[in-house]
């Protein structure tokens, strides 16, 4: 308690400042996630507090993130159109998996995940990135154009027939529920079907509308009818925010150019009552927690989204870590991986039952924290306080509530193009080119990071990580088995010799081949050493294999020796380990190799050892 106190100055203004920063993208994250932007200002007020509280990071500001509200928007979106696009209906399910989100974050920092995150390969990550900061692009075009397809009433007419027929299908699904057999009780449909009014059809055929026109992929389709259903004003606020922004930066950065944008474009929508869209009204005084979460549960809801959430938690964990490694680098401190993953957690977790979006720490609010002069905790509590303080100033929620749409729509544009990574990018014609398809060459991570991007943006950004992985995964596993092969290939004893073999006899050198095994011997790598047993000559009698640099044996290596040593049994050519370490060794006595096939007396700890033995039970048998 001591220490949280002891930089009290410069925690305060470091929180404050980096509070103010947060303010405007807290409200668009809120309002781009479909939420709303108490949604967003709510996740940004306790993930900020209970993460700096509990987390392993000093000075990280956390707090709705563009990557993490990417992901949100997915799952929200889903669950709102299983839920006939009604968003109170499908809260309770939607703040579950959020719920579900952080507590499987407090789980990977409790057994200790933290420290194998920075294992997931960079093009991985760069796609992914980049992705994000596309599909924010692609998204906000439509507001910043003041195009909102549900109030579009010539495209949705477009689904009037989808809507009636989906419509029917609920009265047949409920029929089926209540166990009524339609073709014997059809009248009972008719009846149910005479009961649908056009306000029904309509609000199906706009949900199917908005459904239509979400995502990347929905964005792009509905571009032309919102290039020519303009709102001039729209478009006019969206683009004095991003000029703002980015103007103001060249000016001075010692006042955020976000909340100056704000400020500016609001004051003028507002102060010449100019007939802008708003966003969604923000309740004021203190948030209340959602108890549906609970009175509602239904495992049915959230089951088909527990991959997402576990998507979730892994994503706002490797969020929050690259930004504690960028605030080490400032400090000069050292954070705790695991510590700052409960944190995290703890953070999403009451974010969510109080109906906050999850978020991750932010690197750009912790920079501003830490050069105007945070260094504990403190700082990171003081920026959740002041935007609770927000929300209980007699009308300064009500204020908030009139900021124009789109000028949030401009923010989240300037932040979808900062967040994408363009040293990724940058590097993607230098990358070495390493895989071959015909008479092309490729970099094996310029096609994984593409990969990632191209998929993440325009279908799903879950599996398109996970397909990332798995590619990733198999191409280092061909890298590693390549370059064992290359470096263990069976040669004789003329054609390759280790320092403490010159003294090989002479006249042995046709009947003793060696065996150098350099690296692991793995899955990767056993169709090479599969073939050992082919490529020694018929004048061979002994083969020594030097494991002294085989590490690590597999499953599937160890296999793939049992298979060599059989196939050499059956050719009477006797097998002598040299140098075998100690896993190897254990995986081998684990299936009786040793001493079925390798006696004891076969293996030696020491080259000259083995020589000895060679000496004495090997004849000249060719000259």
């Amino acid at each position: 308690m001591k220490n949280l106190f002891s930089n009290l100055r410069g925690d305060a203004f470091g929180g404050i400042t980096a509070g103010i920063v947060a303010l405007p993208l807290a409200l668009a994250f809120g309002v781009s996630s479909g939420l709303g932007p108490d949604a967003g200002l709510y996740g940004a007020i306790f993930i900020s507090f209970f993460a700096a509280l509990f987390g392993g990071t000093n000075t990280q500001i956390s707090g709705p993130t563009a990557p993490m509200t990417a992901v949100s928007m997915v799952v929200i979106a889903g669950i709102i159109a299983t839920n006939d696009g009604d968003v109170e209906k499908a809260l309770p399910a939607i703040l579950t998996v959020f719920l579900l989100a952080g507590l499987m974050q407090i789980g990977l920092g409790a057994i200790g995940l933290g420290k194998y995150i920075r294992y997931i390969p960079y093009p991985v990550v760069s796609g992914f990135m980049t992705a994000i900061g596309v599909i924010i692009l692609l998204t906000q075009v439509l507001p910043s154009l003041g195009y909102y397809p549900k109030e579009d009433m010539e495209f949705v007419q477009q689904f009037k027939p989808q809507a009636e027929e989906l419509i029917l299908e609920n009265i047949l699904r409920e029929e089926a529920g209540e166990g009524i057999l339609v073709l014997e009780d059809f009248e009972e449909t008719i009846d149910r079907a005479q009961l649908i009014s056009e306000e029904d059809i309509l609000r199906e055929s706009q949900t199917l509308a908005a459904k239509e026109a979400s995502g990347a992929l929905g964005a792009l389709k509905v571009v032309p009818r919102a290039l020519q259903n303009i709102s001039w004003l729209e478009l006019l606020l969206a683009l004095g925010t991003i000029i703002i922004i980015y103007g103001f930066k060249r000016i001075t950065k010692a006042v955020p150019s976000t909340l100056v944008a704000l400020v500016v474009m609001s004051g003028i929508a507002m102060g010449f009552s100019l007939d802008y869209r708003p966003i969604e009204q923000i309740p004021d005084g203190l948030p209340i927690p959602n108890l549906d979460i609970i009175t509602s549960f239904k495992l049915k809801s959230i089951t088909p989204y527990i991959f997402t959430a576990l998507t979730l938690a892994l994503l706002g964990a490797i969020d929050s870590l690259l930004t504690s490694v960028v605030a080490d680098n400032m400090t000069k401190t050292k954070h705790k991986p695991n510590k700052e993953l409960v944190g995290q957690g703890i953070g999403n977790s009451v974010a969510a039952l109080f109906g906050g979006i999850p978020g991750a720490g932010a690197t750009i609010r912790t920079v501003v924290n830490i050069n105007s002069g945070g260094k504990t905790k403190l700082s990171g509590m003081i920026a959740g306080i002041l935007l609770l303080g927000i929300l209980l100033i007699p009308g300064l929620p009500n204020l908030a509530s009139n900021i124009p749409a789109a000028v949030l729509a401009g923010i989240l544009i300037t932040v979808g193009i900062g967040v994408m990574d363009y040293r990724g990018l940058k590097a993607i014609p230098s990358l070495p080119k390493d895989i071959k398809f015909g008479p092309i060459k490729f970099s094996s991570e310029v096609v994984i990071m593409l990969v990632v991007l191209v998929l993440s943006t325009f279908w799903n950004l879950v599996y398109a990580v996970g397909i990332g992985l798995v590619f990733a995964s198999l191409m280092f596993m061909k890298k590693i088995g390549d370059l064992t092969a290359e470096r263990s290939d069976v040669k004789s004893l003329k054609e390759e010799a280790w320092a403490d073999e010159s003294e090989f006899p002479e006249n042995l050198k046709e009947e003793v081949f060696i065996k150098h095994l350099k690296g692991p011997l793995f899955f990767g790598s056993t169709s090479d050493f599969q073939a050992l047993a082919a490529q020694i000559p018929d004048t061979a009698k002994t083969v020594i294999l030097r494991l002294d640099r085989m590490q690590y044996m597999d499953q599937s290596g160890l296999y793939a020796m049992e298979d060599m040593l059989q196939d050499l049994n059956k050719k009477q050519i006797q097998v002598l380990f040299v140098g075998l370490l100690k896993q190897p060794r254990y995986m081998m006595e684990r299936i009786d190799i040793i001493p079925d096939l390798i006696p004891q007396e076969h293996i030696f700890k020491k080259f000259k050892n083995c020589l000895n033995w060679i000496k004495e039970n090997v004849k000249d048998t060719i000259n």
